[in-house]
């Protein structure tokens, strides 16, 4: 595997980064995160990415940036009524977690979960908006929001492929480890 993304690297379709330093370090080599360039996703279909920027551009262009948040909120509405319906069943937040990892990973996110000390960590490896989300932070924006509905908790963007992480990481925390003034129990 390393071979392969050596020629990657070499290619100029990914670029390695240092992980963040919160991430921990074991034995063995340094670890990397590979992320891919605008060079790798121009070898992909991603014209429509060029669209959507010039579209989101116009309508920031017309000296009312509410346009872009409205766009955002009702992307965001929209993927939470999709979402809502595999999330109904669930009855707890590591069940909704793991429902809201499928859910986007059918979107193309390829999202996995997993517990993390008081909550549940999402994490979405693969961005199908990452280009026009690194202009247009509402996106992303939005879609947190989006995911606290889901839950029924607040959440937190630890790190976004569109700033650059390797990543879209979400921290869950479960109110159950919550105390009642919203401190850490």
């Amino acid at each position: 595997i390393r071979r392969h993304l050596d020629l990657l690297v070499a290619d100029g379709i990914l670029e390695a980064k240092d992980p963040r330093a919160s991430a921990v370090r074991g034995r063995g080599r340094p670890s990397k995160v590979f992320v891919m360039t605008d060079l790798g996703r121009e070898k992909f279909e991603h014209t429509y990415d060029d669209l959507a920027v010039s579209a989101l551009r116009f309508m920031a262009s017309k000296g009312d940036k509410t346009l872009v948040k409205e766009f955002a909120r009702n992307r965001a509405e929209e993927i939470t009524k999709r979402a809502a319906q595999i999330l109904a069943n669930k009855k707890n937040l590591s069940e909704k977690s793991e429902a809201l990892a499928t859910f986007l990973t059918d979107e193309g996110y390829a999202a996995n979960n997993h517990s993390q000390g008081i909550g549940e960590e999402l994490c979405q490896n693969h961005c199908p908006i990452a280009h026009v989300a690194s202009q247009f932070p509402e996106l992303c924006e939005a879609e947190t929001q989006a995911f606290s509905e889901l839950l029924g908790t607040h959440v937190q963007r630890l790190a976004t492929i569109a700033h650059g992480d390797g990543v879209c990481t979400t921290f869950i925390p479960n109110p159950k480890n919550l105390s009642k003034s919203g401190k850490r129990a």
